[in-house]
């Protein structure tokens, strides 16, 4: 009567949750259709997949609450939508896949238990809450937590090696003359201001406090330097879509830039040597957290704990893997890849056949290896997280006047 999930098979959940729909909106890199078609075959209820700019995601969550059943967005926004008291906590008891997640989102530490970095918004910082209703984050662990994890990574520059002839070992060389006019940021101020802090604090141009949650001092000696490399023509672009990082970059117009895994796997897998390496600073960490609505109940909220422990049972970590993106719950993620795709996303080690991408195109050949390393040296390498800093309304501002400038 019950399937690997401990569940029962979905034509029987059909007749439990008929006329259900679970409404799940996120960003284009997580809210996939095929994870919707796949979650429907395995449950047998229906999956509404929505996509939305991260912008958008936390304007909707806050003034359409009821418009959604399911909020899929980085765990620095959780910080703008939970004081709205729009989310309901979830109930570890309810959740099957806790004491198998990476350690840094359940007690703050690697999985050798160092410490990581808490610079920006950590995810620990974030994930717990004191009661189902709370509108504030607990300081240390309970039985309750905002989000379940979903996703997550280490993100640096993307390289055009084979057409800067050398290695590129720090995030300075964002800000390097010889790349004038061949640059990219990417215009999302809370994530573009991050790295071009990366790139000035490794150039030795500002020595931040903690680039994680600027003073508007630093903010506006920042936004200063940047709108000075824009007057004398460093940057070819600011990008806010895929394309719009892919494009340029594919022509060799760009050959450093802000960069996501998914578009490196893009340009890599149309044959183009590129890179995505492991700079001596450290990468810039974010996570994706799953939140339920607050309006979610009686067999819906039902349906919605099963769809969260369906997610992170390795079918979707697995499918997101050849995107480069890590699950949070790597051991069920490895029962879903084979021996080869689990040695090259995971461990690091180099393919011993070709690796192929979601679409199916050959990604990397037999003897390459993942740019970057290993998920345990990737994220043990963290210098600092995705966040909204406490100046949030003030770094807006500047960006836009930095844009616009």
């Amino acid at each position: 009567m019950y399937n690997r999930l401990g569940r029962m098979p979905a034509k029987l959940w059909n007749e439990r949750y008929k006329g259900i729909t679970i409404r799940h909106f996120g960003p284009s890199h997580s809210a996939i259709e095929k994870i919707a078609f796949q979650a429907e075959e395995d449950l047998g209820f229906d999956v509404e997949m929505v996509v939305e700019k991260d912008v958008d995601l936390i304007n909707r969550a806050i003034n359409e609450p009821e418009s959604l059943d399911i909020l899929d967005i980085d765990y620095w926004a959780y910080k703008l939508v939970l004081p709205k008291g729009v989310l309901q906590g979830i109930t570890l008891s309810k959740y099957n896949w806790w004491e198998e997640t990476h350690p840094m989102f359940t007690n703050g530490t690697l999985q050798n238990g160092n410490k990581i970095s808490t610079e920006g918004t950590f995810p620990y910082s974030v994930q717990y809450l004191e009661k189902t209703y709370s509108t504030e984050f607990a300081r240390s662990a309970t039985d309750t937590i905002c989000m379940v994890p979903h996703m997550m990574n280490a993100d640096t520059l993307g390289i055009r090696k084979d057409l800067i002839g050398r290695a590129i070992e720090s995030w300075a060389e964002l800000i390097n003359p010889e790349f004038s006019g061949r640059t990219a940021l990417v215009n999302i101020p809370d994530i573009g201001i991050m790295d071009a802090a990366m790139a000035f604090e490794a150039a030795g141009k500002i020595d931040y406090a903690n680039k994680g949650n600027m003073t508007t001092e630093e903010i506006d000696e920042t936004i200063r330097l940047l709108m000075d490399l824009k007057k004398m023509g460093h940057f070819y672009n600011f990008w806010t879509t895929f394309e719009e990082s892919v494009h340029p970059f594919s022509l060799g117009k760009v050959v450093i830039q802000s960069m996501w895994s998914p578009a490196v796997s893009e340009v890599a897998a149309r044959g183009i040597d590129c890179d995505y390496p492991a700079l001596k600073e450290g990468y810039r960490g974010w996570a994706s957290g799953l939140g339920i609505m607050r309006h979610v109940q009686g067999d819906k909220l039902e349906a919605v704990y099963d769809y969260l422990n369906w997610y992170n049972s390795g079918w979707v970590g697995a499918y997101i893997a050849k995107e480069g993106y890590y699950s949070p719950v790597p051991k069920n993620t490895r029962n879903f890849l084979t021996e080869n795709e689990w040695n090259y996303w995971y461990e690091g080690k180099p393919a011993t056949e070709s690796i192929t991408d979601m679409r199916g195109r050959i990604e990397a050949h037999p003897g390459d290896t993942r740019m970057g390393g290993s998920f345990w040296d990737r994220v043990g390498n963290i210098a600092c997280w995705n966040t909204v800093m406490n100046e949030n309304d003030y770094l807006i501002k500047r960006w836009n006047e930095f844009i616009e400038s």
